[in-house]
């Protein structure tokens, strides 16, 4: 059983911003590209960053929590998002070919790809959900997991994002719910959302993304709307593939995952949750530590599902605390 604790550590700062030593698309299969870079040291320690949404793509600051003098940092685009082809935004995407599955096997080819026999997998939010399946499927060729924001791919804890955190905002919820046919709403709101965004109206398409990338901001309290929403395009495209992958239970058996955690035997991780993320009414950290041998819990304190100093703190402290194991 993993052991918990909230803490206020002593902050250790991000490490600077570096740009890619290497990058490229990957064909994968399925008519699908994926972007992928590398960054930091060639012959260092592999560690590969899982990005959340699902849909939100890699970002450059993912790069910081590694020290680059020691960490060979991947960072990828998952299907149809960022800079990997084809992007979800465009009207006659066709994203049936776009599951937790096919992320996996694409993390397999990617590793293959760049030559790496092991990596340490990192992932927030969705990206955590990833990086336990993986793990899961291949513990062979996984060093450790540091994950942020965790989520095991549950319906029930899609359910509380998308209905039982209504009564907290009222409000919000009441236009989310509105932005749906009456007929529907009170029953799956990503599959109707999903449907309301392959719309053949570009205005229904955009009014859909809106509300729902409107929704994902009113559920994260403590930090600042998300400036990637102002873009038309994420918008369109992120809100398809998280209600993609929101109606159809992220292709995954309830609880899978933490029925599974004991594959992760012998896995070190570290999990960093906020003491404020709305998500952990779901349970969800205490079980997974609890059914992964070997985890560690810490909470931030002040933090919701959103990242802060001290999340971002703890997580460099993780990933310095694995780099001494390379070499």
């Amino acid at each position: 059983m993993g052991r918990a604790a909230t803490v206020a550590p002593v902050l250790r700062a991000l490490y600077p911003e570096i740009e890619p030593d290497d990058r490229g698309l990957l064909d994968v299969g399925d008519g699908h590209r994926l972007y992928w870079e590398t960054c930091g040291n060639p012959d260092g320690k592999p560690a590969v960053v899982l990005h959340g949404g699902p849909g939100s793509g890699c970002t450059a600051g993912a790069r910081r929590f590694f020290d680059p003098r020691v960490y060979r940092i991947v960072l990828f685009d998952q299907r149809n998002c960022g800079r990997s082809v084809p992007h979800a935004s465009e009207p006659d995407v066709d994203l049936s070919t776009n599951t937790t599955w096919h992320l996996v096997a694409d993390l397999e080819r990617l590793r293959d790809h760049l030559g790496i026999q092991r990596w340490l997998l990192s992932g927030a939010s969705w990206g955590s959900v990833l990086a336990l399946v993986y793990a899961q499927r291949y513990p062979e060729r996984v060093t450790e997991l540091v994950l942020a924001g965790v989520a095991t791919g549950r319906r029930s804890e899609t359910d509380l994002l998308t209905r039982g955190l209504g009564g907290l905002f009222p409000e919000a919820w009441a236009r989310f719910r509105a932005g749906v046919p009456e007929s529907e709403r009170d029953g799956d709101l990503a599959a109707a959302y999903h449907r309301l965004l392959f719309d053949a109206d570009p205005a229904v398409r955009a009014r859909a993304a809106r509300s729902w990338c409107d929704w994902e901001c009113a559920v994260i309290p403590t930090a600042p709307p998300n400036p990637r929403y102002d873009d038309p395009d994420f918008r369109l495209a992120f809100a398809r593939i998280v209600t993609h992958y929101f109606s159809h239970g992220s292709w995954l058996q309830e609880a899978a995952v933490l029925a599974k955690a004991h594959r992760l035997r012998g896995i070190p991780g570290v999990i960093v949750q906020g003491e404020l993320d709305l998500s952990n009414l779901s349970g969800t950290p205490w079980q997974l530590a609890a059914a992964w041998p070997g985890a560690e819990l810490l909470f931030a304190r002040g933090t919701g599902h959103n990242s802060s100093s001290t999340e971002e703190s703890l997580r460099v402290e993780a990933t310095d605390r694995f780099a001494a194991t390379f070499g």
